[in-house]
Parts: C-alpha cells; sequence; structure tokens
C-alpha cells in the first residue's frame, strides 16, 4: 500500500463514480482530502463516509474561476498545504458534430479542460511555493481513439494530453509531477444510461472482456500520487483494459 500520511489531495468531480472513488482511496492510503463537486449534497454524504478531519467537502463548479479560487483557499486555509491535485471533473453534451450547439462544445470544453487549467493555476501557487507536488489529470480512451458523437469530449480530453505534458516541462524542476489517466470504459453514471446493445460491443473491444471498475482508476491515482511515482512526469497511464495498446 502507498503511504499518503501527512499530504493533502483536492479532488474535483468528487461527488460520484470515479472521483468518489478517488477520494475514498487517497483517504484510505493516509491523505486529507478536500472533496470538491457542484453537488453540496452527495458532497456531504461523503465526508460523512470519510469521517474525521482528514475532510473537507468544497461546492464548486471547475469552469468558474472565482468558485475555483474560493474553493482552493477554503481547502488551504484548512489544511494548511496542498500536495495532490487530481482533475477528475467532467461534463459530456453528446452529438454529431454537424449538428452540435455551440452551447454544448463550450459547456464541455469549459469544464473538461478550462476547469483543469484552472485549478492547476490554483494548485501550482501553492505547489511551487512547497517546492513539490502531484497533478494528475483524468483524460480517456477516446482521447487517443477518437469516438463518434463526442468531438467535443474529445478534443477537451485530447487537450488535457497536452496541457499535461506542458506543464509537466514547465514545473518538473520544482519537483512537481504531472502526469495523466487515460480510463477505458468504465462502469460509471455516464455509461450506465447505455444501451445494453451499446455495452456489448463495447465490452467485445476489450481484451480483458470487462468494462473497468472505479476502484481499477483509483489505484492508479494512488500510485502517482505516491513517492514511488516520483520519477514519473509527463506521462499517460493507460487504464483500458487492453482497448488500446501503445
Amino acid at each position: 500500500m502507498f503511504n499518503l500520511k501527512d499530504r493533502v489531495a483536492l479532488v474535483t468531480g468528487a461527488s460520484q463514480g470515479i472521483g468518489r472513488s478517488i477520494a475514498l482511496a487517497l483517504s484510505c492510503a493516509g491523505a486529507r482530502v478536500a472533496v470538491a463537486a457542484r453537488n453540496s449534497e452527495k458532497l456531504e454524504k461523503l465526508a460523512e463516509e470519510i469521517g474525521g478531519d482528514g475532510v473537507l467537502a468544497v461546492q464548486m463548479d471547475v469552469g468558474d474561476a472565482q468558485q475555483v479560487k474560493a474553493g482552493f483557499r477554503q481547502a488551504v486555509e484548512r489544511f494548511g498545504r496542498l500536495d495532490i491535485l487530481v482533475n477528475n471533473a467532467a461534463i459530456t453534451r453528446d452529438g454529431l458534430a454537424v449538428r452540435m450547439k455551440m452551447d454544448d462544445w463550450d459547456a464541455v470544453l469549459r469544464t473538461n479542460l478550462t476547469g483543469a487549467h484552472l485549478c492547476i493555476q490554483q494548485a501550482l501557487g501553492v505547489m511551487l511555493r512547497q517546492r513539490s507536488g502531484r497533478i494528475i489529470n483524468m483524460t480517456s480512451v477516446v482521447a487517443q481513439t477518437g469516438n463518434a458523437g463526442q468531438a467535443n469530449y474529445v478534443a477537451a480530453k485530447a487537450g488535457l494530453i497536452g496541457l499535461t505534458r506542458a506543464i509537466a516541462t514547465e514545473v518538473a524542476s520544482r519537483n512537481i509531477t504531472v502526469n495523466a489517466i487515460a480510463p477505458g470504459f468504465m462502469v460509471s453514471p455516464m455509461t450506465d444510461v447505455l444501451p445494453e446493445k451499446v455495452k456489448e460491443e463495447l465490452v467485445a473491444r476489450i481484451p480483458l472482456g470487462r468494462m473497468g471498475q472505479d476502484a481499477d482508476v483509483a489505484a492508479a491515482v494512488v500510485f502517482l500520487a505516491s513517492d514511488e511515482a516520483g520519477y514519473i512526469t509527463g506521462h499517460v497511464l493507460d487504464v483500458n483494459g487492453g482497448m488500446r495498446m501503445s
């Protein structure tokens, strides 16, 4: 088990699914965790489940610069530092590119890419002073393969890979690593709504023969947040059951 004792993490999109599992895994590894999302009710339930003084619920829309500033300020004031940022918040507004509404394009880019940028800016303000930190961005297998009907989502997630590598280069000299995780098709609220036939077709494309679980991604986050991953930066870690091998 990787030891994150005395570390402070902030996880966006933590109210459900993968984000929730990540927050729980980081807490189990010893970290104090600020859990951030728009849904305050779900956040409070998660905070109660984690329990104790090592958790803080922060209601925050990552696409709103002022809310991001206020949320990070709240976390740092509570815990005194910030060691780990997990940019997990994401939305979908699917549709064929030829008919995609500008509002749907803007909403997805604002949350999935601009939101990560805003959070990284706030995290670096703390991490650069500490001369240490771990930033982990959640991208997707479709950023590497493409996916029909998701031009906005794919563009945002592919942009996140570029952002990861650019920031990794900028801050490496300060002992800050920046990596991305690219999950494949996971059991999650996003895939729960898919028709069964579509799910079966997706599973047929996965060599391991199943969709991934939240815990598969959470374990990868804990590893990249640990001291043992200190010589890894600018990397995209595939967690996809062999769906894409690079």
